[in-house]
């Protein structure tokens, strides 16, 4: 059995414990507020885009000028880019395990193609570094400041560069979507080839330059929207699922400072009542 010195001694660290888990739930709750905010600041803009990309690609298909645009060449998925976004930093549950799983669960599924990863976030890139050859890009202390729409946009420029250039047949993402506070959606998406947006009743545009024109020009910025947007869902989620996990570990470290104590309790009262009868034995002896 634990003597008292001990018990005092593990009772103290997990108290120390215990203040840092919350001091960390802290900060990752005022995070998420404004990680959050730029979250439904963001999906507006990217749910307007795809509405006029559907209506510039209606209006291109109609005049039989949207099948020569390069963004939206169907080839066979034989060299695949796959961008997974994770975290820098751990303590959030399962928030960058889930993404590496998947990550690898789509590499499976893909054996006759190549799969080169665009690795977003230092826990992807520490886990892919040592087990995959076929790394393409490293991005490790993106989510150490304030996701930037520039962060978003060299990523954007360089896949859809190696699209063009046929270097690659299609571009996928995996990552952590916020959903609420308590729960984030894992989402594998394909940004290329644009998967265009099912058709609507078309707005009538008055166009000043051709439809295809447009659309070559809409394309990227939708591309550059939807990783933006893919970004900011993912620090959003990162915090949510921080906040979540340090709440966990502090009510945790609560029930063992009190099974701890309850013992430390024990230990001391076994202690006082074996000296009581010891000094009894003594004066019966004197006796």
């Amino acid at each position: 059995m634990p003597s008292l010195i001990d018990l005092r001694r593990r009772i103290k660290s997990v108290k120390n414990t215990r203040q840092i888990t919350k001091a960390m739930k802290v900060v990752s709750a005022a995070k998420l507020r404004r990680a959050q905010d730029r979250v439904l600041a963001a999906r507006p803009y990217a749910q307007i885009i795809r509405r006029m990309l559907a209506n510039v690609a209606q209006a291109a298909s109609e005049h039989h000028e949207g099948a020569s645009v390069a963004l939206l060449a169907q080839r066979p998925e034989k060299r695949i880019q796959l961008l997974v976004i994770t975290a820098d930093r751990g303590l959030a549950g399962a928030f960058n395990s889930n993404v590496i799983r998947t990550a690898g669960r789509f590499i499976q599924e893909h054996p006759d193609a190549e799969v080169q990863l665009e690795l977003i976030g230092r826990k992807a890139r520490d886990f892919f570094r040592k087990r995959s050859r076929n790394v393409s890009g490293e991005y490790s202390t993106l989510f150490q400041k304030v996701v930037r729409y520039e962060d978003a946009l060299e990523i954007a420029r360089k896949v859809t560069e190696r699209f063009k250039n046929a270097e690659i047949d299609a571009v996928y993402m995996v990552l952590n979507n916020f959903k609420s506070l308590m729960a984030s959606r894992l989402v594998v998406s394909r940004i290329l080839p644009v998967e265009l947006p099912e058709k609507q009743e078309q707005i009538d545009y008055i166009y000043e330059q051709p439809p295809k024109e447009l659309l070559e020009s809409l394309l990227p910025r939708y591309i550059e929207s939807q990783i933006y947007r893919a970004l900011l869902e993912s620090a959003a989620a990162e915090h949510a699922a921080r906040m979540t996990a340090m709440e966990a570990a502090s009510n945790n470290a609560a029930d063992v400072i009190d099974s701890l104590t309850l013992k430390m309790n024990r230990v001391r009262q076994a202690s006082i009542t074996r000296e009581i009868i010891e000094i009894v034995s003594g004066a019966a002896a004197l006796d």
